[in-house]
Order: structure tokens, then C-alpha cells, then sequence
């Protein structure tokens, strides 16, 4: 088993614990989002009921709920544009995961002398190539995506 095999095999490996560390902190991250939007939800349904049962409240009791709520709906949108970008980060993860064992399939192929290949070998091989260059396309537009949304933050 030649060295440079066995080098790919474990850079491969390492890859994949990355993307799977990855994809944890991700979703760990996503469930704290959860958590966090329930209680912004349960805090913004006590400051609504203050403002509607606001009876005989001074003036600027009222405007201090108004600046909570307010505080509160900037807090919940800051946490959708990053559930949004953790999304599109789990999408890419999977389009990544996808596009290694494309290439782990591929070079199998191209590891086979060429006059050994059989006409199945080199329709498979192409059609390799094809996903291939599909999910790269994918990845691309994802890339694209994340640049639009950082622009039109700025």
C-alpha cells in the first residue's frame, strides 16, 4: 500500500472529523438559537401585555417597555441572520462531504491504467466528473449567496 494512499486515506479522515466537528458546533449552536428565541418570545409577550394593560402607567414607564420591545425584535432579527448563515453553512458542509467522496470515487478511476478501462469505467468516470462539477456549481452560488447577504449588511 503505497505512502501517498495511505497519506489521502488520513488526510481524508481528518477532513471528515473537521466537517463532522463542524457540524456539531453547528447544530449545538442552532439549538441554543432555539432556546434563546423562546425566551425573547416569552419576555416580549410579558412587555406587550404591560403596554396593552398600561391603565394609568406614567409616560416614561410606557416608553421604557417600548425600548424593551424594541430591544427585544432587534435581538430576535440578529439571531435569524445567524440561524440563516448557520443554515447556509450546514448546506455547504453537506455539499463538501458530498464533493470528497466524489473525488475518493473518481480518483479510484483514475488510478486504473488507462488501458484496463473498460467503456463502463470511463461512462462512470464522467458521469463522476458531472456530479462533480454540479456540486461545485452548488457551492459556488452558496459562496455567492453568503457575499450578497455580508454587501447588503454593509
Amino acid at each position: 500500500y503505497p505512502t501517498w494512499k495511505r497519506t489521502l486515506t488520513r488526510r481524508d479522515r481528518e477532513a471528515q472529523m473537521k466537517r463532522f466537528c463542524k457540524a456539531q458546533a453547528i447544530q449545538r449552536r442552532l439549538e441554543e438559537i432555539e432556546v434563546t428565541f423562546r425566551e425573547l418570545e416569552k419576555q416580549g409577550i410579558k412587555l406587550e401585555k404591560l403596554l396593552r394593560d398600561e391603565g394609568g402607567t406614567p409616560a416614561d414607564q410606557k416608553a421604557q417597555w417600548m425600548n424593551q420591545l424594541l430591544y427585544l425584535v432587534q435581538k430576535k432579527n440578529n439571531l435569524v441572520t445567524e440561524e440563516s448563515d448557520l443554515m447556509i453553512a450546514v448546506q455547504e458542509l453537506k455539499l463538501e462531504e458530498q464533493q470528497c467522496q466524489l473525488d475518493q470515487k473518481l480518483r479510484g478511476y483514475m488510478n486504473k491504467e488507462e488501458s484496463l478501462k473498460t467503456p463502463e469505467d470511463r461512462a462512470a468516470e464522467q458521469e463522476i466528473l458531472e456530479q462533480l462539477l454540479h456540486v461545485v456549481n452548488k457551492r459556488d452560488v452558496l459562496i455567492h449567496i453568503q457575499e450578497e447577504k455580508r454587501l447588503s449588511e454593509l
